[in-house]
């Protein structure tokens, strides 16, 4: 059995208009909602074995903070360049390489791809997984190759605002 979270940042800044887009940071929403979020997920149990993320600054702060609420070590998030600017290959490709003795991932990422791969694996029909929203799918599987492929099952859709 394999389950995977995926979960998109929180809510960046524009205020830096010169900053590149990889660059934005979080804004004082982001910053407020990002361990909200953590905190929701270590309530309902939620423990990922390994934590991948998008560099981008926003991406990569989200999976920061909710690694701490998680009590997960920061030093063990994974970087991978591949899910900035990412189509739906580079998620699934991402999620194939992890190691099968987890059962157990977090990607951290962005709209609309993280839509696209959430309702393709959960087979569901959710419109747009909002700022630092995150979906929980459970796979009947033992490896994370045949989950990259197949349809797993809903277990939750959750994000700030539904708990404000």
């Amino acid at each position: 059995m394999k389950r995977l979270y995926l979960a998109r940042h929180a809510k960046s800044s524009w205020d830096e208009g010169w900053l590149d887009d990889v660059e934005r940071p979080l804004n004082v929403r982001g910053k407020r909602d990002a361990p909200i979020m953590g905190g929701i997920l270590r309530e309902m149990g939620v423990k990922p074995e390994v934590i991948v993320t998008s560099p981008a600054a926003r991406a990569a702060a989200t999976a920061r903070i909710v690694a701490r609420e998680l009590g997960y070590p920061l030093e063990k998030i994974r970087y991978r360049e591949r899910l900035y600017e990412g189509v739906s290959r580079d998620y699934i490709d991402t999620i194939a390489s992890l190691d099968p003795e987890h059962d157990s991932a977090m990607i951290f990422g962005h709209n609309p791809t993280i839509t696209t791969v959430a309702n393709m694996w959960a087979g569901s029909s959710i419109v747009n997984i909002p700022t630092c929203g995150v979906v929980g799918i459970e796979f009947d599987t033992d490896s994370w190759i045949p989950a990259s492929e197949e349809r797993g099952r809903l277990l939750f859709f959750e994000y700030p605002k539904k708990h404000e």
